[in-house]
């Protein structure tokens, strides 16, 4: 067929290679690998802001946190993201780009990534052993979403107010604190 275009499948190997020399992040899924888009202003300040609340949380407990630069492996679906926030307490975790075992991921919504952080990472990353909080955040309203694992399924908050609590890191701070409007 003269007309059928083939897609090429990049090995896990590969595309983290290329991906330490690369001008631009990419996400891995399954083969393919999708360029990511800059943030806004706002996206970002929710970002430092709750990021240094977490990494704080994290250090206290003897784990760390990274903010937007090092990707999360999700060994079931074959897939490398780049979360906005993410945290580990595993002491063998530390390849330097990537971690193996997050215990907590948040993702900051926006218009274009939404959707794909909703079905696709949310779903993903469920399947990591050793993740006990997925949190989105709103970016255009004050809505901040907790998935937890319990027992042996998730349950989800919705925190419209008040304060976020991650029991994964023992940190309750005000909602205001992360949007500071």
């Amino acid at each position: 067929m003269p007309n059928t275009l083939r897609k090429v499948w990049i090995s896990p190997g590969d595309y983290l290679a290329a991906e330490r020399t690369a001008e631009l992040r990419h996400e891995y899924v399954d083969g393919e690998i999708f360029a990511m888009v800059g943030a806004s202003r706002r996206h970002a300040g929710i970002v430092a802001r709750f990021g240094f609340a977490i990494r704080q949380a994290a250090l206290r407990r003897g784990c760390d946190a990274f903010l937007n630069d090092v990707k999360v492996r999700v060994e079931a679906a074959n897939a490398y993201y780049y979360p906005d926030i993410v945290a580990t307490c595993h002491p063998g975790d530390d390849d330097p780009y990537v971690v193996e075992a997050p215990v907590l991921v948040v993702e900051v919504l926006s218009d274009s990534t939404e959707a794909v952080d909703r079905r696709e990472k949310r779903v993903n990353y469920q399947t990591i052993p050793s993740l006990r909080e997925i949190v989105l955040v709103a970016q255009n309203e004050r809505r901040i979403e907790i998935y937890r694992r319990e027992g042996g399924g998730w349950v989800a908050d919705i925190v419209t107010e008040g304060e976020v609590t991650l029991a994964a890191l023992d940190l309750s701070l005000p909602l205001a604190a992360v949007y500071e409007d």
